[in-house]
């Protein structure tokens, strides 16, 4: 698009450039980014102001600036870049009518699937998947923005901390395909109940045509009621009688990587065996599996595709084992009740028959439910038979609710901070253990980071 096109569609004045100046590359907001005809996006923060940069981009070689003022520099000035950025994506999207939108929320496990999805669409074609949690009003236009005339699949991880937030995504880029994974107690702060957030996460499926596809977890009450709430087509993917695309038989090993049976809707079925640890990867598999048989990929090629997807965005169920036959189960990205209890399940699975240790971090955005969250996990890690509870900080709660099971004999650390929970593991790590290292993004991973110095062997994925 031309500096102009792009004045045009954003509501903004073109400054400093001609008409036929175009932009080439991709859109980018960080100038160390950007590649050479790209567009920057500079946003005026608190601590950083983008347009400073300005003269930096356009000596990278950026076409133009798209900011809300002019910096001397070929671009066009807006009132809102953060606006002008969804705009262009709208257009952007509706330029490309070949390509498939797929859109997917939950309370957890967005991202780890999303990347699942990509992995397996790009054995079909051109796939926009790109790792990590670009999943709010910037990062998803963002990442929109990232799609080209070639793009055959766009994934998109939508995320919400409050009603209407998923519905102004969706107006950005309408997906044809929506996956709802769970609902749970994440940012149960912003959304005051489990029932808000299944109304906000269902904004998905409301936005959906009626030639479109909503894939819902049969196994989660508040997400199988969605389907009442979409005029889209409706599959549901779980272990339950009632799921068209079902996992049966369902098996771990001794790395708690599950093995099951997958059944499409049409009958068709294939053996499934993950590379990638925890029980609770079935029902993200399962979703992948449902966006790619919707592709038209067949059932056997879905299930080959699925035992080869790994880690893409960092720190979310990584396993790596260390020289002194220590295993560490990184998940420190983000954490709240659900996303916790699977991973401590995880845990338990793999520390069969060895000593168990949970680092446990804060988990944000609980509001009235910060105490009780904190000590649900607490009692779970304890009826687990987790052997050193490490709570950190503000996490402390976590103690308590393990110390309410009567006969749970492990031992229960509180730890300062960081460096108190380093000290704690590292000074009483013995040949054999698993450690689980979680918590919401409160610096937790220095404790994983502490324990992958000298790490021998990553397994991940």
């Amino acid at each position: 698009m031309t500096l102009d096109e792009i004045a045009a569609v954003t509501g903004g004045r073109l400054v400093n450039a001609g008409p036929d100046a175009t932009v080439t590359g991709p859109v980018e907001y960080d100038s160390r980014a950007l590649l050479p005809g790209g567009l920057f996006v500079a946003f005026a923060g608190e601590k950083v102001d983008g347009h400073d940069y300005a003269a930096k981009a356009v000596a990278a070689g950026a076409a133009g600036v798209l900011g809300s003022r002019d910096t001397g520099r070929p671009g066009v000035v807006v009132d809102d870049p953060l606006a002008a950025l969804a705009k262009l994506a709208h257009v952007v999207v509706g330029r490309l009518p070949e390509l498939t939108v797929v859109g997917l929320t939950g309370s957890s496990g967005k991202t780890t699937t999303k990347d699942y999805i990509g992995q397996v669409l790009a054995r079909l074609g051109s796939t926009v998947a790109p790792a990590g949690s670009l999943n709010n009003e910037l990062g998803f236009p963002y990442t929109v923005l990232k799609a080209t005339p070639e793009t055959r699949f766009l994934v998109l991880e939508m995320g919400a901390r409050g009603i209407g937030h998923i519905a102004y995504l969706a107006g950005i880029a309408a997906p044809r395909i929506g996956v709802v994974l769970n609902v749970g107690a994440a940012h149960i702060g912003e959304f005051g109940s489990v029932e808000g957030t299944a109304q906000a996460k269902g904004e998905l499926v409301e936005s959906l045509p009626a030639d479109g596809l909503a894939v819902l977890n049969a196994d989660d009450e508040l997400v199988s009621a969605m389907a009442s709430r979409t005029k889209a087509r409706v599959v549901f993917t779980g272990e339950s009688e009632r799921a068209d695309v079902r996992a049966t038989d369902v098996r771990l090993d001794e790395r708690g990587r599950a093995a099951y049976t997958l059944v499409a809707p049409d009958g068709g079925s294939a053996p499934v065996r993950l590379a990638v640890t925890g029980r609770h990867q079935v029902a993200n598999t399962l979703a992948a599996a449902a966006v790619a048989l919707e592709a038209g990929m067949p059932v056997e090629a879905v299930a080959d595709a699925l035992g080869e997807v790994g880690i893409v965005s960092s720190r979310r169920m990584d396993v790596f084992d260390r020289p002194d036959g220590v295993t560490v189960i990184d998940d420190s990205y983000n954490a709240n009740p659900s996303s916790t209890a699977a991973a401590l399940r995880a845990l338990a699975a793999m520390g069969e028959g060895r000593r168990t240790v949970a680092v446990l971090g804060y988990m944000a955005e609980l509001g009235e439910y910060e105490q009780s969250g904190h000590r649900d996990v607490g009692r779970l890690a304890a009826e687990l038979g987790v052997d050193r509870l490490v709570a950190v900080a503000e996490a402390a709660p976590v103690l308590d609710g393990a110390a309410g099971v009567q006969d749970w004999k492990g031992e229960p650390i509180a730890a300062a901070d960081q460096a108190a929970a380093i000290a704690a593991v590292l000074g009483d790590l013995r040949p054999g253990d698993v450690v689980l290292v979680k918590g919401s993004r409160y610096r937790t991973w220095e404790v994983a980071d502490a324990l992958r110095a000298g790490a021998a062997e990553e397994v991940g994925p």
